[in-house]
């Protein structure tokens, strides 16, 4: 995995470089994913935004968590754009943690997928707010430069999200599942960073570790019921509102360009 190492963040990789379906590797520097943005560095700042070329900010959080983190060094960065896609219900829960503390969400997540609560709760994303799932897409898509996804740990938001934009872009299904599987290597990082922040830290402190817990198989079962619910990743998008132009601009930008 092309881990980009910050001082401020600690769930941030580039998706350069992963196999598709056709052999070409997808290209480096247009899609960035990372966990919460707040205490990025001045040198963070200038590493995403001058060396890589980060354009376009595609924020995950829900309402709630942006109106208690304030704004974030990017913010005010000229030529950073911020998009705004809350994909989790707005239900006043600051993380995707604890949605399964909420016994009624806790409970729809297993009736989706009795199997993984957690993939059900993934597939909740789509239900809930599909035009927000679309609209995250479709802001990778236009990002003039690179792109840079995050959430607030990095994994599930962030994890669907990209997943969703790497497989409609024909990236291979297990290298999909090999990078949602990469945040598992920072779950301690991740965790220590939650648990500083006033924001998160009531809803990490009574939580171990372990309930942060990657685990491949949950990325491997929603790509299948991607497959078998609604008939595959891009038929999904399409018949939520991802044009046939979205689609090839999101494929174009995330892609090297076969060699004439």
């Amino acid at each position: 995995m092309a881990w980009i190492e910050l001082e401020g963040a600690v769930n941030v990789r580039d998706l350069g470089g992963l196999p598709t379906q056709d052999g070409l590797p997808t290209a480096a520097a247009r899609l960035l994913r990372a966990d919460n943005l707040q205490e990025l560095s001045p040198a963070d700042v200038t590493k995403l935004v001058r060396d890589i070329g980060v354009t376009t900010v595609v924020d995950l959080r829900s309402s709630h968590e942006v109106r208690l983190e304030g704004p974030a060094p990017l913010d005010t960065v000229a030529g950073v754009r911020r998009a705004h896609h809350p994909v989790l219900a707005e239900l006043g829960s600051n993380t995707d943690v604890i949605a399964d503390a909420l016994l009624s969400q806790a409970r729809r997540d297993e009736s989706r997928y009795p199997a993984d609560p957690v993939c059900g709760h993934y597939l909740g994303y789509l239900e809930d707010r599909p035009d927000q799932v679309v609209a995250a897409l479709r802001s990778i898509a236009h990002s003039e430069g690179a792109a840079l996804v995050h959430c607030a740990a990095g994994k599930d938001r962030t994890g669907v999200v990209v997943a969703l934009a790497l497989s409609a872009a024909g990236v291979r299904p297990q290298a999909v599942v090999d990078d949602y599987a990469a945040s598992g290597d920072r779950v301690e990082a991740i965790v220590a960073r939650l648990r500083r922040s006033r924001t998160y830290a009531q809803d990490t402190d009574h939580k171990p570790a372990e309930s942060y817990r990657v685990r491949p198989e949950t990325m491997a079962a929603f790509l299948e019921q991607m497959e078998s619910r609604y008939g595959g990743v891009v038929r999904w998008l399409a018949e939520h509102g991802l044009s046939t132009e979205d689609l090839s601009r999101l494929r174009a930008k995330l892609r090297h360009p076969r060699a004439s």
